[in-house]
């Protein structure tokens, strides 16, 4: 059965649906209304315009006595006097009703930037301001950056990947950007939704709000819901379209969770693989990701979506995404394929297998795109048998977080263990004829793979099968 989108929440007016009682909890594993609006700002994240040289946008929420969108911006300077050449804007507001109660989102956009400039920005909640952020502007040209990617959250968001987050903040030196492969939240099971939102955004902590965001949905950032017809459907849930001030530049058949952004040399592409497979947009967005890969003049493509399609864990590849979305990659000689979903790690460099994209290569055959899966969160999954011979690389049980230096001839991709441990890495470089070639870095350990039910650390597996 074909599911059916429903009305995404939208528009500026002050207008609250029904809440649920709040001394009635929708789950026993609430701990309470830790999560509850307060009087100054939280929940501030973070993400660029389509142009991240000249534009940013930021998104945090409030309570209700906060029903404006207000924030204020500067140049940064080295002193203190940071409000004097601050300038006033004010953004769209966004109110949402939950189990912690009635709360307003806020988006303000900041246009008009200066490349390559730091500036400082502070927003309103209704009882004063936050404190100064700072953030810097895209170069117009390509530069070197760095950025970091991350598989699903998902599950044990605070208490687990939390720590993935910030030890993979706390071990990069200046990350330029924040790539979420989908599926931040549960939003079905762990917690009560706002809670794991709340989690989600304490996970990254001051980051989020310094650090642009660029964060792609998966299956859990839709709701399931009851249809008219009293079938099975579901909707984008409220907390993505408020908590996210995106781009808006997507897929008309995705315009709320697809878009693309130009960063210093690179054409970020953020696809939804979850309106491609359950609602039928599949080919509208392939025909949106051949004109922006294209009209894009970028050195490099990143494309990032949900679920793989060359799958680790689960019985059969996405049939759907692989038929729609991969001759496009191949057609345009896509980059990177960053993704999440299946709970376990694969770097994938040849459809039909590791020996022979090695030989391949050994021949001097230039490397076409590159398929990464990985996982941040709690909930791990057992390798498939094809991930023992098509995969260059894999992992079972183990958290990870990826680091990816741009330079204009060269991608260093490196994976990395919760633990700081050198785990995965490859240098995909530019010809002078335009093909790239791939070479593996050398001196990784053994693959972290599950012997019977035995884990890679000693313990119990926790990698239960799909």
């Amino acid at each position: 059965m074909r599911l059916r989108i429903g009305a995404v929440l939208a528009g500026c007016a002050i207008a609250f649906p029904a809440v649920a009682q709040p001394d009635k909890p929708a789950v026993p594993h609430s701990p309470g209304r830790p999560y509850a609006a307060r009087n100054l700002a939280d929940r501030i994240v973070l993400s660029t315009g389509a142009d991240a040289a000249i534009e940013m946008a930021v998104a945090f929420r409030t309570d209700t006595d906060q029903p404006m969108a207000e924030a204020e911006i500067a140049p940064a300077i080295d002193g203190p006097s940071l409000a004097v050449k601050a300038r006033p804007v004010q953004g769209t507001s966004i109110p949402i009703s939950t189990e912690n109660g009635r709360a307003i989102y806020h988006q303000v956009r900041f246009s008009g930037l200066t490349p390559d400039t730091p500036y400082v920005y502070r927003v309103r909640g209704s009882a004063g301001w936050s404190e100064w952020l700072q953030f810097r502007t895209a170069a117009r040209d390509p530069r070197p950056f760095r950025f970091l990617y991350f598989g699903d959250t998902q599950n044990g968001i605070l208490p687990i990947a939390s720590r993935v987050i910030r030890q993979a903040f706390h071990a990069t030196a200046t990350p330029a950007l924040v790539v979420h492969a989908g599926d931040l939240v549960a939003q079905r099971d762990d917690l009560v939704h706002d809670d794991e939102w709340g989690e989600w955004t304490q996970a990254g902590g001051y980051n989020f709000s310094i650090v642009p965001q660029l964060p792609a949905t998966g299956n859990h950032e839709y709701v399931d819901a009851v249809a008219a017809d009293g079938g099975e459907t579901r909707h984008l849930g409220p907390h993505w379209t408020a908590g996210f001030a995106l781009p808006g530049n997507g897929s008309p058949a995705a315009a709320a969770t697809t878009y693309h952004v130009d960063y210093q040399g690179v054409r970020f592409i953020v696809m939804d693989g979850t309106s491609a497979i359950d609602f039928g947009t599949a080919r509208a967005q392939a025909d949106w990701l051949d004109k922006a890969l294209s009209t894009s003049k970028a050195n490099w493509n990143v494309v990032i979506f949900h679920q793989p399609i060359f799958t680790c864990a689960r019985p059969d590849d996405t049939a759907e995404l692989k038929s729609a979305w991969k001759p496009v990659f191949d057609r345009h000689d896509v980059d990177l394929v960053l993704q999440g979903h299946d709970h376990c790690y694969s770097r994938l460099t040849a459809e039909d297998g590791r020996d022979a994209g090695r030989t391949r290569r050994a021949q001097g055959r230039a490397q076409g795109p590159v398929y990464l899966v990985s996982v941040t969160g709690q909930k791990m999954y057992a390798l498939n048998d094809r991930a023992r011979s098509q995969p260059d690389r894999v992992a079972e049980d183990t958290e990870l977080y990826q680091v990816v230096d741009v330079e204009p001839h060269r991608l260093k991709f490196r994976t990395y263990t919760t633990s700081g441990g050198l785990y995965d890495g490859f240098d995909l470089v530019r010809r002078a004829d335009g093909g790239k070639t791939l070479t593996d870095i050398e001196g990784i350990g053994p693959a972290r793979t599950c012997a019977g039910g035995t884990g890679p650390d000693g313990g119990a597996c926790s990698a239960r099968g799909k």
